[in-house]
């Protein structure tokens, strides 16, 4: 049993890796992939920590993904 902090949502993905801004989408954090797009493109999303402007970076099992009020664990679905 994995124990996560308070507030981290979890998000399960089936593959590998999962696109930045797919996983903002799937999340719902963004509605649309341009609102995807301009919140990573103002430096808004960052990912392990560190602020990220790439909408195709890799995301994997594992990597946490914060915006504003929004903390992600990525996990990979059993």
């Amino acid at each position: 049993m994995t124990v996560r902090p308070r507030g981290v949502r979890a998000v399960n993905i089936t593959s590998e890796y999962i696109k930045l801004d797919a996983l903002l989408k799937f999340a719902a954090v963004a509605s649309t992939g341009g609102e995807a797009k301009l919140l990573i493109s103002g430096g808004e999303v960052f990912v392990c920590g560190e602020p990220c402007t790439m909408r195709g970076k890799k995301i994997r099992p594992g990597d946490i993904v914060r915006h504003g009020g929004s903390t992600l664990l990525v996990r990979q679905a059993q």
